[in-house]
């Protein structure tokens, strides 16, 4: 976290590293922990744009992941997520071989602050084109990442016990 402003190496220790570690104190196994924040993570990345949080309690709920772990997942990559949608959605054309967006990254955002509902309904082809290709990404990195965040986490609680005051 060295490369990182100091500013921002503070906030992620308090709002991140720190209820982490007491999760973990209080008797989360790390592996649990790794799970919740791995899932988290990538559904946090999911190209459907204003239902990560329900869908993330929905799937916590439906495979018993740690709550405080998948909601803290999701809001460290939430912006990600916006920087992630355009990606899928033309490995989605490029994948189902679709014709280009209807319109340019300016009118994306316009539609995604007025008209949310409409914008869904206009894009629901590329759309779903895009989830399936972020489904893949996500159930091909999900195990891989929690092999190694449970890592980060059990060298993290050994190294931070000054954290946890």
């Amino acid at each position: 976290m060295r490369f990182l402003p100091k500013r921002a190496r503070d906030v992620l220790r308090c709002h991140v590293l720190r209820p982490l570690l007491r999760l973990l104190r209080r008797g989360v196994s790390p592996k649990r922990l790794a799970w919740s924040l791995a899932v988290a993570l990538l559904v946090g990345v999911n190209p459907f744009i204003g239902l990560t949080t329900i869908l993330m309690l929905l799937v916590a709920w439906i495979f018993r992941l740690n709550y405080v772990a998948t909601q803290i997942g999701i809001h460290v990559v939430a912006p990600l997520q916006w920087l992630l949608f355009l990606p899928f959605i033309h490995l989605g054309i490029l994948l189902f071989r679709t014709h280009r967006l209807p319109m340019t990254k300016a009118e994306i955002v316009h539609l995604s602050h007025r008209h949310p509902l409409r914008l869904v309904h206009l894009l629901w082809q590329w759309e779903w084109h895009a989830l399936v290709i972020w489904g893949v990404f996500a159930l091909l990195l999900t195990p891989p990442l929690a092999i190694q965040l449970r890592r980060l986490l059990v060298l993290a609680m050994r190294r931070e016990k000054n954290l946890l005051v």
